[in-house]
């Protein structure tokens, strides 16, 4: 299965639109899958949970957290990332960090709606949090469709194909 580079990687993470799907638990032990918007800093991926919405208690209560970052169109690159969310901001200290929501709001806004959509919005306190990419804790596996030239069985692990089945090498 095609892997993408460490550049492919940063590439695809500085790329507009797309969003980060993630999940957490809710206190009764159900996932909550949840797709926001996201920017990379510093090798940190930064999102902004609004302090009433629940994926904000679950990270309060276990700050582990999966994340699935994919495209829907060819070479369906895809990302996957657990790691610990660190709470930079606490709800409330909006202020300190707006810029940096403008910024993740221009990512998939045009720049005036996205200016509109953050003044408008400042009345409702937002926490800031990250999750590194390179921290020892976190783990991140990518992978992406074969193109031209290369086996087609990569569309799969080689763990998925049964002995003796189509495709299987063994």
């Amino acid at each position: 299965m095609p892997k993408l580079t460490n550049d492919e990687v940063q590439k695809f993470l500085s790329e507009r639109g797309h969003l980060a799907r993630i999940g957490t638990v809710d206190a009764d032990g159900m996932p909550r899958v949840l797709p926001l918007w996201f920017i990379i800093r510093d090798d940190e991926l930064l999102f902004t949970p609004r302090s009433p919405a629940i994926i904000w208690k679950n990270i309060e209560r276990d700050p582990r957290v999966g994340i699935s970052i994919d495209e829907e169109a060819d070479p369906w690159r895809k990302i996957s990332i657990q790691g610990h969310v660190v709470v930079k901001y606490q709800p409330g200290n909006d202020d300190a960090w707006r810029e940096i929501y403008r910024d993740i709001a221009k990512r998939y806004v045009p720049d005036i709606a996205a200016d509109g959509y953050v003044d408008g919005t400042d009345d409702q306190p937002r926490a800031l949090c990250a999750v590194s990419l390179s921290a020892p804790t976190t783990k991140i596996v990518t992978w992406r469709m074969p193109v031209a030239g290369e086996d087609p069985r990569g569309v799969w692990a080689k763990r998925y194909f049964l002995p003796g089945t189509k495709w299987s090498d063994r």
